[in-house]
């Protein structure tokens, strides 16, 4: 049985199954007896297809959108365009200068003609009452009326089903339907023959029997829909940063409203339709709307944000214009939540099973069938009546013919497939309380199957909860702990110094010191962010001051590639500062000058080189996550077009950053060694730092740590014999890891687990057998 299920049904994967392997299992199904019930958690096929329509559709009016407003932007620069647009009634009276309408063709439509006469994002702003800075008001009764007027950023749903539904699909049974129609006759002829109620007794029997069966039936599909609609409801809670009030917050994408200034960064999804306000080298990954593969890069020229899209690099701010089913993503979405998730392996060889048991109790009903009426016809047949034959004759056959299909009903397992998706919904149920939060069952399945766990180290194995506790400037190794209230450089470290270190933590950062909804001051940004925002905290400088003095050209994200991000700001008294931070060593290979300890940029000679160097691999080896702070003065003109230096840097700090280790992961690794399952390290931090976590949690015993770089170059052969006894990679790029999660599935065979909490790990997270991503940030990414 099980090379004919592994040869007719074992095409369907976990995960990106092909459209014909779905097809495929679903014609070698014959023997089905209610198709509602049998394929009511599998895939919409055809329903997968309009979606597929609506994104060939979107690609080919973008294409032309984005033709068309390149041609009219040669046009409209410097002219003065008439306004042609009356805004209704009810939208004035509401406050509000624009409607839902005209906000949704300008951006679907990247109308770059009707966004000018507008008066561009500000003009929009304006008429959408709310402020590009401070967002809009909290007040309950503006809040109504926008909701009102614009619609809130929900989906149109299928209304979930009543329980009178559940009892008419089970109804829907065919061999169900045929007792049915076995008891109408029963009751006929027997109430004919013996009149009432003695007649009725086998008739009524069977109907009851049918009665219990579907409310079973329909009871226990019921509470499997209530489940599964509280799994939806939670894999649906997102949280996106927004500016209300002048006050920076999380809100659910529920409570979007157009007028919302939102926060973007790299691997958020963009929640609504919206126009870039501003922000640095941002590029959208629109193939989920589009199907375009090609980033579309967003600025001031080309500032459409369309929901359902990702941000792929960069950071920025927008403006809400169109939420909910005005959105093409919310179009699209109404489609596909009807086409429902991929099957998962088990449920279609399950479906095999019972496709196969039903054919035995097809075969069996006719042969018992055949049987009692061979029975009958000798029996007529040695009395000589075989040409007489009466009521009781036909009530016999009929009896025998109700128990053929009550064979028949017993022998298939209608409920079998239904059944294990219930038990891998009750185990999804089982872990949500453990705080993981599955989004496809068929991950449920596929996890007890694993034989390797790739696991990302920040985040992950550790806290994500980071400090800085130590800092190296002016070639002084500063402490702290983390119960400090100040961190006090002391007289060795001249005031000059301190001062560039400050300017370097908050002008290049990718996160933010605000004041939240309490009036208190909050971090916002990434762990490693958080901390050295909150070390510059520590040393008494000021955020907002520092921001505010400095006039920012151009902006280098951090990239998990470059390991690094850049920021280069116009200085007052001419000329341009750059500032860059990242991998110690990365950064450090850039400098050639460093600050001395009386505050003066020195060159960076060999000695002071080889002190840096064994400063980082101290704090490395001591599990400390190091970062190297740079910067350069360029005297000559620089533009925002222009990249950012890669070298002659000054170095002005090293720090380093303690990530503590999560409680219970070295009896966690210990467990799964004994189960079977190898446990690798993956992460970018530098080998030293890597390989004392690794030994920490006991993932490093006896086998091998590599760097990405050297790890890369390896050729297949290599690959080969390190891969089986790698335990540690660091300074790996996404590619590294994916690299690696693909050969050991293909080459080795292995069942792979991958866990990370980043955008770079997404790559191998999308490559792997099984993806966990930490955080709900990361489950989104």
């Amino acid at each position: 049985m099980e090379s004919y299920l592994n040869e007719n049904f074992g095409d369907v994967k976990p995960k990106n199954s092909s459209e014909e392997a779905l097809q495929r299992w679903r014609k070698l199904c014959w023997i089905v007896k209610n198709k509602k019930r049998r394929f009511r958690f599998t895939a919409n096929l055809s329903k997968r297809g309009e979606a597929e329509a609506i994104r060939r559709s979107n690609q080919e009016k973008f294409r032309v959108a984005v033709l068309v407003s390149q041609a009219a932007l040669q046009f409209i620069q410097g002219l003065s365009l008439p306004s042609e647009y009356t805004v209704p009634e009810e939208v004035k009276a509401a406050g509000f200068q624009i409607c839902a309408d005209e906000l949704g063709s300008i951006v679907e439509g990247h109308d770059v003609k009707k966004l000018k006469i507008h008066g561009g994002v500000e003009g929009i702003a304006d008429k959408l009452s709310t402020s590009t800075t401070n967002g809009i008001s909290i007040s309950a009764p503006l809040i109504n009326k926008r909701k009102e007027i614009y619609g809130i950023n929900k989906f149109a749903e299928m209304p979930p089903k009543g329980f009178w539904v559940f009892v008419w699909e089970a109804l829907q049974d065919t061999t169900l339907m045929i007792l049915g129609i076995c008891a109408l006759i029963s009751l006929i002829v027997g109430i004919a023959m013996e009149g009432w109620p003695k007649g009725a007794r086998d008739g009524l029997g069977i109907i009851a029997s049918i009665l219990l069966v579907v409310l079973v039936t329909a009871t226990s599909d019921y509470k499997q829909s209530l489940q599964f609609k509280d799994l939806d409801k939670e894999k649906k809670k997102i949280m996106i940063q927004v500016t209300r009030d002048g006050l920076r917050q999380k809100i659910s994408i529920y409570d979007l409203l157009p007028g919302d200034i939102v926060h973007l960064a790299i691997g958020d999804q963009v929640p609504a339709d919206g126009l870039f306000i501003s922000g640095f080298s941002v590029l959208i990954n629109e193939s989920s709307i589009s199907g375009e593969s090609e980033p579309a890069n967003i600025n001031e020229s080309n500032p459409f944000l369309l929901s359902g899209t990702k941000v792929q690099d960069g950071s920025c701010k927008m403006l809400v214009t169109t939420v909910g089913m005005r959105t093409q993503w919310g179009k699209l979405m109404a489609t596909l939540s009807e086409g429902g998730d991929d099957e998962t392996p088990l449920q279609v060889k399950l479906n095999g099973v019972a496709t196969i048991i039903g054919k035995i109790g097809l075969f069996f009903a006719v042969v018992t069938f055949a049987v009692l009426l061979q029975g009958l016809f000798n029996h007529k047949l040695q009395e000589g009546t075989h040409w007489n034959w009466s009521g009781d004759d036909a009530k016999k056959m009929l009896e025998f013919f109700a128990v053929a299909v009550t064979i028949v009903v017993v022998a298939v397992p209608e409920g079998l497939p239904l059944a294990v998706t219930l038990s891998l919904a009750f185990a999804m149920k089982k872990m949500m309380n453990d705080k993981a939060l599955v989004r496809h069952l068929a991950a449920c399945e596929t996890m007890g199957s694993s034989t390797t766990i790739c696991s990302d180290k920040t985040g992950t194995l550790t806290t994500n909860h980071m400090t800085v506790v130590k800092a190296c400037i002016c070639g002084e190794i500063k402490e702290a702990s983390s119960t400090d209230k100040s961190f006090n450089l002391g007289s060795a470290v001249p005031e000059c110094a301190v001062k560039i270190l400050l300017q370097s933590i908050f002008i290049n950062t990718g996160g933010e010191v605000v004041n939240n909804k309490d009036n208190k001051i909050e971090i916002l940004g990434t762990p490693t962010e958080t901390a050295l925002l909150e070390f510059g905290l520590l040393l008494g400088g000021d955020f907002q001051t520092e921001r505010l003095a400095s006039k920012i050209v151009k902006v280098e994200p951090f990239n998990s590639a470059k390991k690094k991000m850049g920021v280069a700001i116009e200085l007052p008294e001419g000329g341009f500062r750059v500032y860059c931070k990242g991998a110690s060593e990365i950064v450090l290979a850039a400098c050639d000058k460093v600050i001395d300890s009386n505050g003066d940029v020195v060159p960076l000679d060999k000695v002071s080189a080889n002190r840096l160097e064994s400063t980082i691999e101290q704090f490395a080896c001591e599990a400390l996550r190091t970062l190297c702070l740079a910067f350069m003065d360029i005297e000559s003109e620089f533009s925002a077009e222009n990249p950012l230096p890669c070298t002659g840097y000054t170095c002005i700090s090293i720090v380093g950053i303690k990530d503590p280790m999560r409680p219970g992961v070295k009896e966690s690794v210990e467990l799964c060694r004994k189960a079977g399952i190898t446990v690798r390290m993956v992460t970018g931090d530098n080998i030293n730092t890597a390989k004392a976590i690794a030994r920490e949690c006991g993932i490093l015993t006896d086998g091998i740590a590599i760097e990405g770089p050297d790890f890369r170059e390896k050729t297949e052969e290599q690959l080969s014999e390190i891969v089986p006894n790698l335990q540690v990679m660091a300074r790996s790029s996404p590619m590294d890891k994916h690299t690696l999660v693909k050969h050991l599935r293909t080459t080795l065979g292995e069942v792979v687990a991958v866990t990370g909490d980043g955008t770079n790990d997404a790559p191998a997270l999308h490559e792997a057998d099984i993806g966990l991503a930490m955080g709900i940030a990361g489950t989104e990414r």
